[in-house]
């Protein structure tokens, strides 16, 4: 029954630390956080003790009871030392002035139930950006490590699926740069593969034509910067918003660049954008190699790089999963159904292969041989 109540949100057992005020009675054990003052304590317990709610319903047959600035968990001797671990970490984010939701509850679970050693406060409190009365941050450990690859190499690749961030944080990045002075300009850029040759028939001048591939860099922008600022900052070429075809013959010197959407690039586009490299800058290109939009029988240029560019010092391949996803948790769920029934059709395409073959071997003279 035990290991039903813990469902998806199981932690791993953490051993190190002083023990509080233990009592373990038939398999029922007992303990209680102390929390520094009462203040405290109610900022861990979230407004309205909607955190408290999530891990209550999280483990329904362990009960909690809040009493000045303490709270007492009583519940299966092996989810409390869980619980434990949860809270000592929740203590950490309201020391740090982090704001205790569901949704973190939901990310320091995650992360504490692949007993990775890294600290999740340390990854939930690593601020990037401050814009506009809101922090950008990463909230996953693959995500803090993809920040940290990009403030390690001049190259990096940011590879995984729909949500995780992977576009999103390497703007962050982009416009924090551009803040400290570390680069003069941005430049973001994408293939607009989808138009293809019925781009001459959609309405408008060759701006209106490409505006729809691009809005989505301006969306992310208008999320970092006063969106006032950004109209200027585009005039005078500070920010640069463009198709990838136009970076064709360039060199790009003091510039944050990202690319992109780049599974959609062919690998000849994929070799002319690396190549744009000028001295003072860095390279961020990002891409989902399952969303593949290229023609059929085209190779995507993001799927081979890695293998070409294998072993090359100052390029990093960060790599985001489903557990990365940092939208509606339904989209984790969808990503890895698909996932899922991707490998399935792969070796259903091998099982039909081998059969094929098999039917197809050769014999002598009609006679089967044992």
């Amino acid at each position: 029954m035990a290991d039903q109540a813990a469902g998806s949100n199981e932690l791993p057992v953490d051993t190190a630390g002083p023990v509080r005020f233990p009592h373990s009675i038939d398999g029922i054990r007992t303990e209680i956080v102390s929390f520094d003052s009462t203040e405290q304590m109610v900022q861990s317990l979230g407004a309205h003790d909607e955190a408290l709610r999530f891990v209550e319903a999280s483990y329904p047959q362990v009960s909690f009871l809040a009493r000045g600035n303490e709270l007492s968990i009583s519940g299966p001797a092996r989810d409390v030392p869980r619980i434990m671990r949860l809270f000592e970490e929740v203590r950490g984010l309201v020391e740090r002035k982090t704001t205790v939701t569901p949704a973190v509850l939901q990310q320091l679970v995650t992360m504490l139930r692949t007993q990775q050693t890294a600290s999740p406060v340390d990854v939930l409190t690593y601020n990037i950006l401050s814009s506009r009365g809101r922090t950008i941050r990463p909230k996953t450990l693959n995500q803090k490590n993809y920040v940290d690859a990009i403030d390690a190499n001049t190259i990096v690749f940011g590879i995984g699926p729909a949500g995780t961030g992977k576009t999103y944080l390497a703007m962050a990045k982009a416009v924090q740069a551009l803040q400290q002075k570390d680069v003069n300009r941005i430049i973001l850029t994408r293939p607009a593969v989808e138009a293809g040759e019925r781009l001459g028939f959609l309405p408008g001048t060759l701006s209106d034509k490409i505006d729809p591939y691009l809005r989505p860099l301006y969306d992310a922008l208008h999320d970092m910067m006063d969106p006032d600022s950004i109209p200027r900052l585009m005039a005078a070429g500070t920010i640069e918003v463009a198709p990838l075809a136009y970076m064709r013959g360039r060199t790009l010197n003091d510039a944050f660049i990202i690319l992109d959407e780049a599974q959609n690039t062919t690998p000849e586009q994929m070799k002319m954008f690396l190549t744009r490299l000028g001295f003072g800058s860095k390279m961020v290109v990002t891409g989902d190699i399952t969303q593949v939009d290229l023609p059929t029988g085209t190779n995507s240029g993001l799927r081979i790089v890695r293998t070409i560019l294998a072993g090359v010092n100052d390029v990093n391949f960060s790599i985001l999963e489903a557990a990365d996803v940092v939208r509606h948790k339904l989209v984790g769920d969808i990503v890895s159904a698909y996932s899922r029934w991707d490998e399935d059709q792969v070796r259903r395409r091998e099982h039909t292969n081998q059969t094929t073959a098999g039917s197809q071997a050769p014999t002598t003279n009609g006679n089967a041989h044992a």
